[in-house]
């Protein structure tokens, strides 16, 4: 049995790290909000792509993390084939909360900086790499972090992750 340990990065740390790194975020609190759905006017007042994440397991037990932009369809039936997994369900609170050290409705790219194992493949819906400001939650449902596509990149650079671009909208048609 796994002892359940507090992820090393939460809102705070995450923001200090990137001011400290170099990496430029502009961050704003909102009310929560749980699903892609909620929080139009929210987002509305933010310019940039937002996201939608899906943190996946699939049947050999493999984690992912999807991040699509918002209005991205994400086939999880067609997708296996496109990403080399089987067949993908999501993953459940706990394996959510020890690998990237996130809650339900939090899910976000930004959760890798808790995952240095690389339990979780990252795959990159390719409408977000082409974005000017990506807007993702900083490791909690009330606030939102835009960063340009330079320092998402960034990012991935200091935590090592070279992500999974996928064309979605092409899975799709």
């Amino acid at each position: 049995m796994t002892e359940h340990k507090t992820p090393a990065f939460d809102r705070d740390r995450l923001l200090a790290w990137l001011a400290q790194n170099g990496v430029a975020a502009t961050t704003h609190d909102h009310p929560a909000v749980f699903r892609v759905d909620e929080g139009h006017e929210l987002k509305a007042a933010m310019p940039g792509a937002h996201t939608k994440n899906l943190f996946l397991k699939d049947k050999k037990g493999k984690l992912w993390l999807i991040s699509a932009r918002q209005d991205t369809v994400v086939d999880l039936k067609r997708a296996p084939k496109v990403i080399g997994s089987d067949r993908l369900s999501f993953g459940n609170e706990a394996l959510l909360y020890e690998t990237l050290g996130l809650t339900p409705g939090s899910v976000t790219a930004l959760g890798l900086i808790n995952d240095p194992d690389q339990r979780v493949t990252f795959v990159l819906d390719k409408a977000l790499w082409d974005a000017d400001i990506v807007n993702f939650h900083p490791l909690t449902n009330t606030a939102t972090t835009a960063l340009t596509q330079a320092d998402f990149r960034k990012f991935l650079a200091l935590i090592g992750r070279e992500p999974m671009v996928v064309d979605f909208s092409r899975l799709n048609g």
